[in-house]
């Protein structure tokens, strides 16, 4: 046995004391032992070695409508509702032996099987993303109770050959994985509703016996030529686990004719030229529009209409497109909010109850 990493060298014991004092836990041998070889300092490859190819599932998980609200609540709350989600989410990366490759802002990037890869690691991934989605149910259902706004996470899996590393200078450097495979998942991720889980075929491929998920949905990313096919992850029967996403996605839908104007997004850009369009049917988390030009797929787009029997504009709702069609001439469109402010997310259930009621 390697004495350094044997948990009981002078290095270790200091690693353990450290991590104690300032987090209140300890390391499980096993990742001491992953942590002394990244450092240099265990029997396994070190952060030093030479850069090398392997085969890695990355999870990434984007929390949706973050942004948005930064503009609507103190700084003090956005830091707390950020660290909250973050430290959930890290016990659960953590727990299924995943490695927290990065935070970036509201997003999360975890890899399984660098640097050091188990015979399950696709598995393991799986199961982390579908208990992260369940972490993010629990927490919005204890904030609701303290009054806070609800978050939404939306998480892209790909499974493939990267290379991976430490790269930087002698003034900083990093241990990461980078590829086409990495931006693959970031791609599958920014397509991903809020509440969902998509997996490339590959990832689904690799565990198809242990997921139920959806038929094959093709999507055009970035840096590919040909559609690339991806499916939604819908529960893991061996496990007992389903992702709440059904629940998120309920609530009363009622049919009205209300003017909205809406603005396409690119990369977060909201685009100047505005498109006219009739709210045909409304409910607590989507709608439906009808328009004279059809709309892409996935497109992202910021809505604005008037709720004038709350005596209220929502100006401040994104949406993404999950289908249209063409419909007598128009085209019809689903959109699925991905953010909308807390006040506007109150007066429109509001107004829905109120149509509700007198149908």
């Amino acid at each position: 046995m390697n004495p350094i990493a044997d948990g009981h060298s002078p290095l270790a014991l200091q690693v353990q004391a450290l991590l104690q004092r300032e987090t209140g836990q300890v390391l499980s041998p096993a990742g001491l032992n992953e942590l002394l070889s990244l450092t240099g300092h265990g029997g396994a490859a070190s952060w030093s070695d030479p850069v090398q190819q392997r085969e890695v599932t990355v999870v990434l998980a984007d929390l949706r409508g973050f942004t948005a609200l930064t503009a609507t609540q103190p700084a003090g709350v956005i830091i707390a509702l950020l660290n909250r989600c973050l430290a959930v989410l890290s016990e659960v990366i953590l727990r299924h032996g995943g490695t927290i490759d990065k935070f970036m802002g509201d997003s999360v990037m975890a890899l399984f099987g660098a640097p050091q890869g188990r015979p399950d690691d696709v598995e393991r991934a799986l199961v982390c993303a579908v208990e992260m989605q369940l972490a993010m149910a629990g927490l919005n259902r204890e904030g609701l109770q303290q009054g806070l706004p609800e978050l939404y996470m939306g998480i892209g899996i790909n499974t493939g050959q990267v290379i991976a590393g430490r790269f930087g200078s002698a003034a900083y450097s990093q241990y990461t994985v980078i590829g086409d495979e990495v931006n693959l998942a970031s791609r599958i991720e920014s397509f991903s509703l809020r509440g969902q889980v998509l997996v490339s075929e590959h990832t689904y491929q690799r565990c198809a016996h242990l997921v139920e998920a959806s038929g094959p949905m093709e999507v055009h990313v970035k840096g590919k030529s040909e559609a690339v096919r991806v499916r939604e992850v819908v529960a893991i029967p061996a496990r007992g686990l389903h992702v709440p996403r059904a629940e998120v996605r309920r609530s009363h839908r009622v049919e009205v004719r209300l003017p909205c104007t809406l603005h396409e997004l690119q990369h977060k850009v909201v685009l100047p030229h505005p498109v006219a369009a009739v709210i045909i049917d409304v409910g607590y988390h989507g709608l439906q529009i009808e328009l004279d030009q059809p709309l892409q797929p996935f497109a992202e787009l910021k809505l604005e209409f008037a709720l004038l029997l709350v005596d209220f504009t929502v100006s401040d709702v994104y949406a993404k497109v999950v289908k249209c069609r063409p419909c007598e001439g128009r085209w019809r469109a689903g959109l699925e909010f991905t953010a909308i402010g807390v006040e506007s997310s109150a007066r429109l259930q509001t107004f829905v109850q109120l149509l509700v009621a007198v149908r």
